[in-house]
């Protein structure tokens, strides 16, 4: 809908204010027109349901090209629009790695032709994320990318990192780091402690993430380039990255939805849904990390949406695929971390909404007049068990499969279109 359309009767959830109230909301030409003002145009009655800025979600896996049987840009954005997703900032692990201008072409051209919601695209910084040489970064930075980063492989060489930041530095774009000791977390699908050994799985040290991270750190700061941690998922290194950010403003640091729900006793049946990239840490990191959510040492939540296949997914548990689906699941989590007290939803969408659009420049992100429609309403009260077969996402991982939620979405809107209504 491009037409002028006002929502009455809503609660307006707005990360930028951090205020929670009643009130209507007009949209005009694809942008937000006009805050609690007079009505123009159709009139929705939102009953008292959130509206809120539509969720951003970083590090998004879509497997095109390449592997389009596990995700493809239809099936990832059907996901998406549903879970009240408005942009995916996606991450190149493609196959192959989207490292040259080319492949950054063909998969923007593929999004605009496929996907219902907006497609915000990382570049891979060294070609094939293998750390060895640079990628064509200025080249990737004309034709869109938004961030550069290694994605779920760190860069062993220090000196090749601090050349690629650098160079990321000069380009005004931040480089979002994965945090987990190359040499330390080699083969390994579990961290390490009492728990890992009882299971007999091979694991990494919890200081794998530190490590890298303190390392990571000290070079965007000889570079003086943004750098986004995007998994912080450790007691130690929250800790880390809050001492990091009391003496530079251009360090931020993400976590998954994931780390924050689960722990490493979910894995005790071997159930490799439960495979993530970093493993799931101890029961006390988690909590540590929930402790952190509600100041500012973490600045996103995200899904790190991975899918795999089953035939990857049923394997014995040192062999199987890491990774989870996440696109429809990250909302209702992040809703049921508001139902147990550690968020309120303004804090929640400046964490998967405002604090994300803010890392790559985008205006989405907050219900400022002027700013993109791009909205989610939803009601947070609504509990469902989440059934994995009934995701929209080609590949079923998820680790959510059985477990209740909260929240369900009426629509979605992307630019002031309509791309998710829950009575279609």
């Amino acid at each position: 809908m491009t037409r002028a359309v006002t929502f009455i009767n809503a609660r307006l959830i707005d990360p930028v204010s951090l205020t929670d109230t009643f009130g209507s909301l007009t949209i005009e030409g694809g942008t937000i027109s006009r805050i609690n003002g007079l009505t123009k145009g159709a009139v929705i009655d939102c009953q008292k349901a959130c509206l809120a800025p539509g969720v951003v979600d970083l590090g998004v896996h879509i497997c095109e090209p390449g592997e389009r049987h596990k995700e493809s840009f239809r099936s990832a954005s059907l996901a998406a629009a549903s879970g009240g997703i408005t942009s995916m900032i996606t991450f190149p692990n493609t196959l192959p790695v989207i490292d040259n201008p080319e492949l950054l072409d063909f998969f923007i051209n593929r999004s605009k032709e496929s996907s219902k919601v907006k497609i915000l695209p990382t570049a891979a910084i060294t070609k094939n994320c293998d750390g060895k040489e640079l990628s064509e970064l200025g080249f990737l930075r004309d034709r869109g990318a938004v961030a550069f980063t290694n994605g779920l492989q760190g860069i062993q060489d220090s000196k090749i990192l601090l050349r690629a930041l650098s160079y990321a530095a000069s380009l005004d774009l931040p480089y979002i780091g994965h945090c987990q000791d190359y040499f330390l977390s080699r083969g390994s699908s579990a961290t390490s402690g009492p728990f890992a050994t009882r299971m007999g799985l091979p694991a990494e040290a919890i200081e794998s993430e530190k490590i890298c991270l303190d390392r990571d750190v000290a070079l965007a700061k000889i570079s003086d380039v943004h750098y986004h941690a995007s998994q912080i998922t450790s007691a130690m290194s929250l800790e880390a990255i809050k001492s990091h950010k009391s003496k530079r403003k251009n360090v931020t640091a993400g976590t998954s939805i994931h780390h924050l729900i689960f722990d490493e006793l979910d894995i005790e049946n071997y159930r490799t849904f439960f495979k993530l990239d970093p493993p799931l840490r101890s029961r006390h990191d988690k909590q540590m990390l929930l402790q952190g959510i509600n100041d500012e040492s973490i600045d996103t939540i995200s899904s790190f949406h991975l899918p795999q296949d089953e035939e990857s997914k049923r394997l014995p548990y040192e062999l199987a695929a890491t990774g989870a689906i996440g696109l429809q699941t990250l909302l209702p989590a992040g809703l049921k971390l508001v139902k147990e007290g550690y968020l309120d939803l303004p804090k929640l969408f400046a964490k998967i909404s405002l604090n994300p659009s803010k890392l790559v420049k985008s205006k989405s992100g907050n219900l400022s007049e002027g700013c993109p429609a791009d909205l989610v309403i939803f009601d947070p009260d609504i509990p469902f068990v989440v059934d994995r077969f009934s995701l929209l996402s080609k590949a079923k991982n998820t680790p959510f499969d059985g477990h209740k939620l909260y929240g369900k979405v009426m629509r979605t809107l992307v630019d002031g279109y309509e791309v998710y209504n829950c009575g279609d």
